[in-house]
């Protein structure tokens, strides 16, 4: 672990620090994180630890990965943007572009090493198909509210009370296991479903005659199809396996009539950024039952067979090593006889069936309506500023909502919108305010303020890194030095700010941690 001033041409990576009764240790989000830097071998990035107390490295010897850059950063020293937002965060060179939150962080790390390492099979993968994995936010997706939020939560949670929590499986952790047992769905799982369907005839085939010995023989010496898929995919050697075409009789049998796939890793067949966010958390889960309630573990089969399935790789036993994770060997685990019925689950998950939720249907009438219900009347006075309008044609070329890619109509339609809230925002705003532009999207109202209110700072906050990317492009173009970039999830923005807004949301204007919360 070297002990290095940080390099000012280095992105910086902020880490937590937990510290309880002066012992110092690492929270999840922090360890699966070091986790993913030592899998991707990804050393881009120069870490701070933040902390309370100083002198915390010996402390944390054998869970940080030797070959990082680290230094600890007192919580009071952090830079602007990383201040207003949830740990871990990634700060880029020029400090005006940060990410947040474990999902965005991890998959940034994992597009830095395929820049710097482009023939690392195994590093690309972990994105998934079409490079989806953990992309879409918590509220969105369930694998990323289950690897991001619930899962850490969960186990967390149980860490600080184990004895409390006796014979009780967390909601989180049953979800999972539920999860692990529901077919596989991958792209083109046809053709891999008839080359199980082969196999599965072929194993047939060879098992005819030979005593029960012999056919535990054959089955272990014939690894599935779903692992030899994921293998393949992982191996940085792998070449494409010559197409041949099924026999007709497997040609001939439906889709439907066609085995299903099983889980190898937690999303499908392949390892991708979800087991490596769920490794370190189950470990420490599975730790604690099996130091307290070994019993329960009878009732989760398909997260022990995972369990054991990851340490089959030797990247990630390697990066366990490194970060001080003692992984084991499930054949060390004993197994007490499930009882008759099913562990209870903490939480609120004894749930009765789901609502169905009507779809959203958009439209001022519509709108008025369910404010109307929640007791909130629509008054119309005139406009406060009718003669006041923004002149587009004395602006830069790229403040015009015409440079961030839209048809010239609906760029027309921007403008007036622009109008009104920057009418609304300059009235509001003072020298030396905050003004955040929530779901920024590519800057269409956040570089107007930012270019016309030169005296106040303006921060774009969007979970979508394409369109942030873009808004830091144009601004660029312009000079602009009073904003900044938060690429992150509504959730993990903490900061103070004077006036909030954005075309999806309620103007805001206030102090001190207020949020723009969506009414409808």
């Amino acid at each position: 672990m070297k002990q290095n001033e940080a390099e000012t041409d280095r992105e910086s990576l902020y880490l937590e620090v937990s510290s309880v009764d002066g012992a110092v240790s690492l929270p999840l989000h922090s360890s699966i994180v070091l986790f993913l830097l030592s899998y991707t071998e990804c050393s881009s990035f120069h870490i701070y630890l933040v902390t309370d107390q100083g002198d915390i490295l010996p402390c944390l010897s054998g869970l940080v990965p030797g070959g990082l850059s680290v230094s600890e950063v007192r919580r009071d020293e952090l830079p602007g943007l990383v201040k207003k937002c949830r740990l871990p965060a990634a700060l880029e060179p020029d400090v005006c572009f940060c990410r947040a939150g474990l999902a965005v962080v991890l998959r940034h790390i994992i597009q830095s090493a395929c820049q710097l390492m482009p023939g690392r099979r195994d590093v690309a993968s972990l994105l998934g198909f079409k490079n989806t994995c953990l992309k879409a936010c918590a509220e969105v997706s369930q694998w990323t509210r289950l690897c991001e939020l619930d899962i850490p939560s969960a186990v967390e949670e149980h860490l600080r009370n184990p004895e409390d929590q006796m014979c009780r499986l967390p909601a989180a952790i049953l979800n999972l296991e539920k999860r692990l047992g529901e077919p596989v769905k991958v792209h083109n799982d046809d053709k891999i479903r008839r080359q199980k369907l082969h196999q599965q005839k072929k194993s047939d085939s060879q098992l005819k005659g030979p005593s029960t010995a012999k056919k535990d023989q054959l089955n272990e010496s014939h690894p599935g199809v779903e692992l030899s898929a994921a293998l393949a995919k992982l191996s940085a050697d792998a070449v494409p396996s010559p197409s041949t075409r099924e026999s007709s009789d497997i040609r001939k049998v439906k889709s439907t009539d066609l085995p299903e796939l099983e889980h190898v890793f937690a999303e499908g067949l392949y390892f991708t950024l979800t087991d490596a966010v769920l490794l370190p958390c189950i470990h420490q889960y599975l730790i604690s039952i099996q130091k307290h309630t070994p019993s329960t573990l009878s009732h989760l089969p398909l997260l022990l067979r995972w369990y054991q399935r990851v340490q089959e790789l030797p990247s990630v036993l390697k990066a366990a090593k490194d970060c001080g994770m003692a992984l084991f060997s499930l054949s060390s685990v004993n197994l007490c006889p499930p009882k008759p019925e099913a562990p209870r689950s903490s939480g609120a998950e004894q749930e009765g069936p789901k609502l169905k939720q009507e779809p959203f249907i958009g439209g001022p009438r519509p709108t008025l309506t369910k404010l109307q219900e929640k007791g909130i009347d629509a008054v119309y006075t005139a406009h406060p500023c009718p003669s006041w309008t923004v002149d587009w044609e004395s602006l830069p070329a790229a403040v015009n909502p015409t440079e961030g890619k839209m048809s010239d109509a609906r760029a027309v339609r921007k403008q007036q919108q622009l109008n009104n809230l920057l009418a609304m925002v300059t009235e509001l705003a003072h020298p030396g305010h905050t003004v955040v532009d929530f779901c920024s999207g590519g800057g269409h109202v956040g570089i107007v303020l930012a270019h016309t209110l030169p005296k106040c700072q303006v921060l774009l906050i969007e979970n979508k890194e394409e369109s942030l990317v873009r808004a830091r492009d144009r601004s660029a173009q312009l000079g602009l030095t009073n904003i900044g970039f938060i690429q992150t999830n509504l959730d993990y923005f903490t900061g103070n700010f004077n006036i909030g807004s954005s075309p999806r949301y309620f103007l805001s204007y206030g102090n001190s941690k207020q949020r723009v919360k969506r009414i409808l």
